[in-house]
């Protein structure tokens, strides 16, 4: 239908609708911007820009709500009440009683994990070992006494010789460069968009995905995937994003980086997706450098049309959200990189005193 009424309405046409329905908006926005119902009632009648936005905030909350029951390989609930315990073992000085709030469904949570039988090793431990810290640091009332009980009733024996508890500061393992060598891995990391005709090996993709899963993240929740293109299906999906005209088809791999809503059970948190999984992204393409792999970040822009091919192509649930793109393989040697001139600091830095 589009492409028919394209051929029998005059270009000029459009174009003259289009500037008399922008300066009708342009007129009318400073009215609704004024107050926040209003605000609302200029996006419920005039705009539809964030509708995709509010069905996944609610589905993911949904989804949280069935995840408390369903398990699989992660538990969000399990992982973010085990962050918070960590967070009262850690604290200075540290308290004989703390997370009375949530220890309860912390317990029931783990519990329902141990018995589905589905989530991973290292998840299953970190919870386990974190919650025996817990129990033997508190102190104890009847209560917590049988939540202890419970707790040791389930728990499971494991393999892994590991302890996946708090540790000292000075566990840390020493650094092996400088802030100067550090820098240059900053300089070199730039936006290639000109990529040889070479496969990059599973292995240092696995080695890179490590290194991004290090990156900090809200209540160690993690709420991001990385969809794996290649080759024509990486093209078609780079040209779905804006701002690839004339690289696009010289991409051999591609990541979608895609945020899960369902991690959180209220509408507070709905931007972390886009936190953690940038945060996670920035990690992923200094750490492809480190190999010796060139990356692109690209733009995914928040239009309707493009979401819904998007969310088709990748069979995405409405809980799931495109963070960005990014493009990764080996650099072109002949191939041009922008200067792209950086803000001095500053530029960027803006001192506070309250």
């Amino acid at each position: 239908m589009k492409k028919f009424l394209k051929k029998i309405v005059p270009p000029k046409f459009v174009k003259n609708i289009r500037a008399i329905n922008n300066s009708v908006d342009q007129a009318i926005i400073p009215f609704f911007a004024s107050h926040r119902i209003l605000s609302s009632i200029y996006y419920l009648l005039f705009s539809r820009q964030f509708s995709r936005e509010q069905q996944a905030v609610l589905k993911g909350r949904v989804a949280y709500g069935k995840s408390l029951y369903k398990i699989g390989k992660s538990s969000v609930l399990l992982r973010r009440n085990t962050h918070r315990l960590e967070k009262g073992l850690i604290m200075k000085p540290r308290r004989e009683v703390f997370a009375l709030a949530y220890i309860d469904e912390t317990v029931d949570c783990y519990i329902e994990c141990v018995k589905a039988g589905t989530l991973c090793d290292e998840e299953l431990q970190w919870a386990s070992d974190v919650l025996l810290k817990y129990f033997s640091v508190i102190k104890l009332s009847e209560h917590t006494q049988q939540l202890k009980a419970a707790f040791e009733q389930c728990r499971p024996s494991f393999s892994l010789n590991r302890q996946f508890t708090p540790y000292d500061e000075v566990s840390r393992p020493e650094l092996s460069c400088d802030p100067e060598q550090l820098k240059q891995l900053f300089i070199r990391r730039r936006s290639v968009r000109w990529f040889e005709d070479k496969p990059v090996a599973k292995e240092l993709i696995n080695k890179a995905l490590e290194m991004a899963s290090l990156a900090p993240s809200a209540c160690n929740r993690q709420p991001y995937q990385f969809y794996l293109l290649k080759d024509v299906d990486a093209i078609h999906i780079a040209k779905l994003a804006m701002g690839t005209a004339g690289f696009a088809e010289n991409i051999q791999n591609l990541f979608v980086i895609v945020g899960d809503l369902s991690a959180y059970p209220a509408e507070r948190d709905k931007h972390v997706i886009y936190i953690d999984g940038s945060l996670a992204a920035m990690q992923l393409m200094l750490g492809f450098e480190s190999l010796g792999i060139s990356t692109c970040p690209i733009n995914w822009p928040d239009i309707e049309f493009r979401e819904a091919k998007m969310s088709q192509k990748l069979d995405l649930k409405a809980h799931q959200r495109p963070i960005m793109l990014l493009a990764f393989g080996y650099a072109e040697p002949d191939g041009k990189i922008p200067f792209s001139q950086k803000k001095l600091p500053e530029q960027l830095l803006k001192e506070v005193k309250l």
